[in-house]
């Protein structure tokens, strides 16, 4: 089954196209990667995937999730997890862990009023804390937690719908490389062969072993699809970064330094 399905996108921002012409699709449980330099529309193609973000309304766009075209979005959020650097400033709160990622049930930032909690919700949190390895701080107020712990925490978030989607844009931005390594074994842990998983990554470290395609874009476009073994090569990283790449690899996991 289709998970979603993008064609010709088009989305332009003071006069300027952030994406041109872009198609994408995902089965369920495919894995992918989008990697490139900054400004090639990586976060703005997740955006649209997520439907945060709509593109032009020309007579070529299609896009569907589930193979529905419709969606109330209140029912998406629960179909798709998101977590992105841009949620950091957002989530540094006083609500506990806890209350974050029992949130996440409700697509809300802690709660309100008309939130009804239940004990299962708890206990749904406290699973998600436990596979992040967060359980023992789940009491701490997110404004005391690292950013490496606050990642852990949005990530539970993410999760604890159990969406059929999880949409990572630089989930690991800012982490040292033990925490880059943790946090890429804690997301391996959810590449189940019901969860399509898209990464947006700068660090090729980040990228799980289990990884099917890697994505490259450059100057709003796709210019490249393929295996890690394809696409993660010497010459086609200098193109696409303009300038000398070299690249190692071990055990599944790359690297690349200028």
């Amino acid at each position: 089954m289709e998970a979603f399905s993008i064609e010709h996108a088009d989305v332009r921002r003071d006069g300027k196209y952030i994406l041109s012409d872009v198609s994408v699709k995902a089965e369920i449980g495919e894995r992918l990667a989008i990697i490139g330099p900054n400004g090639a529309g990586k976060s703005t193609l997740v955006d649209v995937i997520d439907r945060r973000i709509h593109p032009l309304a020309t007579d070529r766009y299609k896009s569907s999730l589930f193979g529905e075209e419709r969606w109330i979005i209140s029912e998406l959020r629960k179909k798709i997890g998101h977590v992105s650097p841009g949620q950091d400033d957002f989530f540094r709160t006083t609500y506990t862990a806890r209350e974050i990622v029992a949130s996440g049930l409700h697509a809300s930032l802690g709660f309100d009023f008309h939130h009804e909690i239940d004990p299962m919700d708890w206990e749904k949190a406290d699973r998600e804390l436990e596979k992040v390895s967060m359980l023992d701080k789940k009491d701490r107020t997110m404004n005391t937690l690292s950013t490496g712990e606050m990642r852990r925490v949005l990530l539970a978030r993410a999760a604890i719908t159990e969406p059929s989607i999880l949409l990572l844009d630089e989930a690991a931005s800012g982490l040292d490389f033990p925490s880059r390594a943790d946090l890429r074994t804690t997301i391996s842990n959810y590449a189940t062969t019901n969860r399509t998983i898209v990464m947006v990554t700068h660090e090729l470290s980040e990228i799980i072993q289990t990884i099917d395609r890697i994505i490259l874009m450059k100057d709003g476009k796709i210019v490249m699809e393929g295996s890690k073994e394809e696409t993660l090569k010497e010459d086609i990283l200098s193109d696409l970064y303009s300038r000398k790449v070299h690249i190692a690899e071990a055990d599944g996991i790359y690297t690349a330094f200028c």
